[in-house]
């Protein structure tokens, strides 16, 4: 599974089924998932590689092998409820879903409607085309078509450094721009480090990278306060960083190490 393929459809009748699984009484501490059982994790299952609907039609991934973790260090059964990239937050303050580990990138406007936890995953955006285009720094956008996915992190790296006469074309989704770019439609696009790796898998030698414009850490979120689960939480993570099994899911699902800038804990 990767970014190329259209899961929307069957991830929304996951979230449709799956979703109403989710208790309505939200735990607030450890002691309370633990004496309840079961913990229900929010992701995302339209965002490969980090969540996916499997063949088996199970939510999976990189943030779902995360979860298990989380859940097994709790020692409770996970209850995997697929959320979308609007309605995560909301999930989880309206106590739908006890936590997330849904690919939120820690900016601070969610921080202040949310905890997050010490970076789990990271993404680097980067300005990304053909290898005949040359750019090397913002100036030389001017003039020139940039795909990226409407609303995105991506969108907005990009919009920040565009100099005036810079054509962005803003798509649905990244695989919309993807196949922008894979056509000929734009020679370049604003792309993450998942959709580089993935893209020169799929059409080595024909793009390459022009220049980083962020790097953004993903969190592990909670509502607001709840300082003893959030302790729980950045312990487990500093463990797993310490002994290698977040790097050893990041490359199952990335191919990738875990970025240099999540390497130590935080």
């Amino acid at each position: 599974m990767n970014i190329f393929g259209k899961i929307a459809g069957l991830a929304l009748g996951a979230a449709l089924s799956l979703g109403a699984l989710a208790s309505g009484a939200s735990a607030q501490t450890v002691e309370e998932i633990k004496s309840r059982g079961t913990v229900n994790i929010g992701m995302l299952v339209d965002f490969a590689p980090f969540g996916i609907i499997n063949d088996q039609g199970q939510p999976d991934g990189y943030d779902a092998d995360v979860a298990k973790l989380l859940a097994e260090e709790m020692g409770v059964q996970v209850n995997l409820v697929p959320v979308t990239g609007p309605n995560r937050i909301p999930y989880l303050l309206s106590g739908q879903v006890d936590i997330l580990v849904a690919s939120l990138g820690i900016t601070p406007e969610r921080a202040e409607q949310v905890d997050f936890s010490q970076g789990y995953a990271g993404i680097e955006i980067f300005v990304y085309g053909d290898v005949n285009t040359e750019v090397t720094e913002a100036a030389d956008l001017a003039g020139k078509n940039i795909a990226v996915a409407r609303a995105s992190t991506q969108d907005t790296s990009v919009t920040a450094i565009a100099p005036e006469g810079t054509n962005i074309q803003r798509f649905d989704d990244d695989a919309s721009a993807v196949q922008a770019l894979l056509s000929g439609q734009v020679p370049l696009m604003g792309a993450s480090n998942v959709v580089v790796s993935q893209l020169d898998t799929a059409a080595p030698g024909r793009f390459d990278v022009k220049m980083s414009l962020r790097q953004q850490s993903q969190g592990i979120a909670t509502r607001k306060g709840q300082t003893e689960l959030m302790e729980f939480i950045n312990a487990f993570l500093t463990k797993n960083k310490e002994n290698g099994k977040l790097n050893e899911l990041h490359e199952k699902w990335v191919q990738a190490p875990l970025p240099e800038f999540l390497q130590k804990s935080e």
